[in-house]
Parts: C-alpha cells; sequence; structure tokens
C-alpha cells in the first residue's frame, strides 16, 4: 500500500480472527501469518500462557493461534489454554481469571490477543479501527453495551483513536455486494462459533456506487460451539459419569447435571480445573456408584485436554461435511474413545438447532416484511456454515439456486475494510 495503511477491518471471532488493512488509496490487504512454512489469514482465537523456567526466574509467557496450541501440546497441564473467550465478552458474570495469580479481565485478555497478532504479522497498525460485533452477542442475559465498552477498552490500550463496530453479517453482506451488477434484496447469515446472525439489505450498485438500505437485523447464540456440544452430549459426557449416580446419607442420587453444561461454552470448560466444580467433583468421587467414570472427568480435567477434545470435535464434524460416516477418536489418559459415527446421527442432533436457528431467519423476515419469496439472494458465511444439515435448510426455504457460500473466513473483515473506505460510514454502523 503506497500510502500506508489508514484502517483496520477487524473480525475477532469465537473461533478464528482476520484482520485486513485498508490503504487511504481504496485497497484492502489482509494480515498475513506464517506458522510450520505455512501461510494463512485467519488465526485461531486462542491463548497459552506458561512460565519459562529455562530463561531464569520462571518468566511468565504468552502465545496465540498456532503457536499458543504448539506449547498446549508440549506442556499439557503446565500450562492454561483459553480459548472461545469472545463468549465472556457480554457476560456480567465473568468479572475476570486468575493467570499467574493475577486478575485477568476479558479486556486484558483481548489487548494481549490482538497485540501479539500485530506482532506476528510484522505489520504496523493504523489509528482508526472497524471492528466486527454480532447482532446477538452469546450468553443467556447478554449486555452488548458491557461488550462494547470492553472491546473498546482493549483496542484503546493498543492505540486505536478512532473505533467503529459493524454487524458482522452487515460486512459480509458489504463483500459479497460487490459482485452485484443489478438491484438486489440479500439475506446474510454468518455463522460463527458462539453466535448465528442475520443480517436482510437492499442493495442498488448504480452509477458506480454502492448504495443500501438495511431492512432487519437478528441474531442467535446457537452455532458451532452448540453443534459441538450435541457430539458431547451424546459420545463424551456419559464416560465422564452424565446420568450416573452416587450415595450420600443413605440415598441414591443422579449427579448433577451442572457439571456437565460447562461443555456449552469452550471457555467455561478451559477455566474448570479453576473452579469450585473441581473440588465438588473430587468429593463426588468417593461417593460416585461408579466411581470411574468421574475419575475420568478429572484426569480430562488434569491433562487441560480441552483442547485435544475439541480438536476431534472438529475433525469429526468436517469429515461429515465430506461422508455419511467418520470416524471420532480422543485418546486422553484413561479415556480412549473410538467410535464410527453417521452423519444421520449427527443431524438428528442438531436438529432443535436449526430449527431454531431458522426461527430467527424468520424473526429476520418478519421484521424486514418479507417473505421468502422476496429474498434474491442468500448468502452463507463462517465455519459453521459448511454443514450440510444447516445449509439445506436454506436451500429448502429459499431454493437452492439462491444459496451461495464461499469466503467463509474472510469475508467479514474484508466487508468491514471496505466499509471503511466509504465517504459516509454512517449507514453501516452498528449502534447500542
Amino acid at each position: 500500500m503506497t500510502d500506508g495503511p489508514s484502517t483496520l477491518g477487524l473480525d475477532f471471532g469465537t473461533t478464528n480472527s482476520v484482520a485486513v488493512l485498508a490503504g487511504a488509496d481504496g485497497r484492502t490487504e489482509a494480515m498475513t501469518f506464517r506458522h510450520d512454512n505455512a501461510a494463512f489469514e485467519a488465526c485461531r482465537s486462542v491463548l497459552c500462557f506458561w512460565k519459562d523456567e529455562e530463561r531464569g526466574g520462571a518468566r511468565a509467557m504468552m502465545e496465540i493461534g498456532p503457536w499458543a496450541i504448539d506449547q498446549f501440546l508440549e506442556l499439557g497441564g503446565d500450562c492454561r489454554f483459553i480459548q472461545s473467550f469472545k463468549t465472556f465478552a457480554a457476560s456480567p458474570l465473568f468479572v475476570s481469571t486468575v493467570i499467574h495469580n493475577k486478575p485477568w479481565g476479558f479486556e486484558d485478555l483481548l489487548a494481549a490477543y490482538l497485540r501479539r497478532l500485530s506482532e506476528r504479522s510484522g505489520a504496523d497498525w493504523p489509528a482508526q479501527v472497524v471492528m466486527g460485533r454480532p447482532v446477538q452477542f452469546a450468553g443467556a442475559q447478554p449486555d452488548e453495551k458491557l461488550a462494547q465498552t470492553r472491546y473498546e477498552t482493549a483496542l484503546k490500550r493498543l492505540g486505536f483513536e478512532t473505533i467503529h463496530h459493524v454487524y458482522e453479517p452487515v460486512a459480509a453482506a458489504f463483500f459479497y455486494a460487490q459482485r452485484l451488477t443489478e438491484p438486489a434484496t440479500i439475506l446474510v447469515a454468518d455463522f460463527g462459533g458462539g453466535t448465528s446472525d442475520f443480517s436482510i439489505l437492499r442493495f442498488d450498485p448504480g452509477a458506480g456506487k454502492q448504495r443500501a438500505e438495511a431492512l432487519s437485523h437478528a441474531g442467535i447464540g446457537i452455532a458451532g460451539d452448540a453443534f459441538d456440544q450435541r457430539v458431547i452430549d451424546h459420545v463424551v459426557s456419559p464416560l465422564f459419569g452424565k446420568e450416573s449416580s452416587f450415595t450420600s446419607g443413605g440415598k441414591t442420587l443422579p449427579v448433577p447435571l451442572a457439571y456437565y453444561s460447562r461443555f456449552a461454552q469452550w471457555n467455561q470448560l478451559s477455566i474448570m480445573r479453576h473452579t469450585k466444580d473441581y473440588a465438588e467433583l473430587l468429593k463426588l468421587a468417593q461417593m460416585a456408584d461408579d466411581p470411574r467414570l468421574i475419575e475420568a472427568f478429572i484426569a480430562f480435567l488434569d491433562a487441560d485436554a480441552t483442547y485435544l477434545l475439541y480438536r476431534a470435535v472438529a475433525q469429526l464434524k468436517t469429515a461429515l461435511s465430506q461422508t455419511d460416516e467418520a470416524r471420532f477418536d480422543l485418546d486422553v489418559g484413561r479415556l480412549k474413545l473410538h467410535r464410527t459415527i453417521a452423519r444421520s446421527e449427527f443431524d438428528s442432533w442438531i436438529a432443535d438447532d436449526v430449527r431454531a436457528i431458522q426461527a430467527t431467519v424468520r424473526e429476520a423476515l418478519k421484521c424486514a416484511n418479507l417473505g421468502e419469496a422476496s429474498i434474491d439472494r442468500v448468502f452463507l458465511t463462517g465455519g459453521t456454515s459448511y454443514v450440510p444439515a444447516l445449509r439445506r435448510s436454506f436451500e429448502d426455504r429459499f431454493g437452492a439456486a439462491k444459496v451461495e457460500t464461499g469466503d467463509q473466513f474472510v469475508s467479514i473483515a474484508n466487508g468491514l475494510a471496505l466499509i471503511a473506505q466509504e465517504d459516509d460510514m454512517e449507514p453501516w454502523l452498528a449502534r447500542l
């Protein structure tokens, strides 16, 4: 970029993050990273903290993305691995987590992640950022004002002077609309790890300028992480004591399901060993009718094997997007699980989630006062859009000819950077 970057388009995702630099000359360029001689633009949104004993004084260390995963796989329980921490953003219940005897709030984690993201890319960041945000933040009662405040606190620490927020599906729609040659009403569905978000926009590409009107937005806290949980519910949790029993005071009682609700979000599971739940599980193992199950759960937590479980589930989902059946393999301590799973099984497990997602699409259509026939194009983006049952639900609703996918990981960040080039950004901005 001849004149240097003027704006950063930042898509901080639950699973992956992408940053695109927009130059004063109107061009955009994604920040790239190299790991194991491979170049990539989407960096995993994970953190790893550990102590480097070899450098004297046990120096505190931190890494992100694939470098964090390398450290975790090498150190296991001797490090602290955090993933899906975006789902903490709007939670007033999450104040901080203790790492190396120091409390870390969400804004601390985000600032550390983004600072290292810049260092790993080798690119200088400009003073202005356009940051994506979900229509509906993850969580039972998300506080979007709190999330936005936390975002801005982290960004200001990094030196950003001007901060704008844009709904993630709006950015994806803007990116998709660059290919339009005639007016069209577009439904964009952005499927992330924590949320599924929808925007309906009317685009008119006339006179060489992209004019648009936002007709409605809707979102739901169900996405890839929820699909992961269904696999765990049916395959893994029973081996950790779910639906088993224990004896206390001469009574046989069911093991509380609350312990297994942690699997609903990867971030919750990653900190479970540092909560009172862990101490309760230790006591429960002594009272369990089948202590081996609870002991397996404890061994899993001791191994800090959240990422290994995540990877096994992710590999299964990827395989089932391409074939009718696939193997689920997890080998952690005493837990050795190998099972063949049919796509039809997985489809049945996520059926209620897909229906809930389609109910949110119906809400977006209702708010726009439109029926399915009024939608000209449907653009699916985000990694979860690869799931065949989810795509099929849109093809059944709108017709296969209208449904497109593509640029699943970079469309939002590119859209954010393109919006930054607009003379008037106001129509695109998300307001509280």
